[in-house]
């Protein structure tokens, strides 16, 4: 709904405040000003100001590549929950939404006292998760979620998980040498995903970016059957763009 703008009477900075906020809403991958102007009508001279104190608030958050999200005030506003709460069922909606763009199961893990943990996922009839045929905790050399958190730590860290869960042949393709392992993990560049061709599990693909806040160690991964290893790289490629700024303002 366009507005014509009278910045002279008050209810009406309310009133666009609300068009502003439900045009963010719809757009859960996040929405340029560019596009708010356009969908409520609002010249960029009264959207910016607007904008501003809305993120000043709390109500809107930027990411990365200028867009803006829903913010932490507006998720908690009417919901009669804690905010972990709010927040949990905020995230969920935009994994499963990021299952359904991406057509792959995804997840969302975190190094949490010494350990590999998935914290939340979002899969479906057409988008299975992972088969977790061997613990996680003790698969990170393999997995694609395992080794986008090693990257993350230290040496002595790196050093410190391998020596509570030894290394192991899960397939073929698994890496059982820790020089080879940690080789890789260094070289492996901050901007690109993390791939796991079949090396955790037979018939399974992955690829993980990473989610760091602080301290805070963290990942966001998808899976795909070995009959769709043909979209890995593109889906991994958008998750990192696009996705990942949206969900690292929710998960850590």
């Amino acid at each position: 709904m366009a507005l014509k703008p009278e910045p002279t009477a008050p209810f009406h900075s309310v009133q666009y405040a609300l068009r502003v906020l439900e045009t963010i809403s719809r757009h859960g991958g996040g929405v340029t000003d560019v596009q708010i102007a356009r969908d409520t009508g609002l010249p960029v001279a009264h959207l910016s100001p607007l904008l501003l104190m809305l993120r000043r608030e709390g109500y809107v958050e930027q990411v990365s590549d200028g867009a803006y999200v829903v913010g932490d005030s507006l998720v908690l506003l009417g919901s009669g929950t804690t905010r972990r709460e709010a927040l949990e069922l905020r995230l969920q909606e935009e994994l499963t939404e990021l299952r359904d763009s991406l057509g792959a199961a995804v997840y969302i893990s975190r190094y949490i006292d010494g350990e590999v943990k998935i914290t939340q996922w979002a899969d479906g009839p057409r988008t299975p998760k992972v088969n977790e045929w061997v613990d996680f905790r003790s698969a990170a050399h393999a997995s694609a979620v395992g080794k986008c958190l090693l990257t993350q730590l230290d040496l002595n860290g790196r050093r410190d998980h391998l020596a509570r869960h030894r290394i192991a042949r899960l397939t073929s393709r698994t890496i059982t040498n820790e020089k080879v392992l940690f080789s890789k993990l260094d070289s492996q560049p901050p901007t690109v995903p993390v791939l796991d061709l079949q090396e955790y599990a037979v018939g399974t693909v992955c690829a993980a970016v990473p989610l760091t806040a602080g301290a805070a160690v963290g990942c966001l991964a998808i899976s795909l059957p070995i009959e769709d290893a043909h979209r890995l790289r593109s889906a991994a490629d958008t998750l990192n763009r696009r996705a990942a700024p949206v969900v690292l303002s929710l998960a850590l």
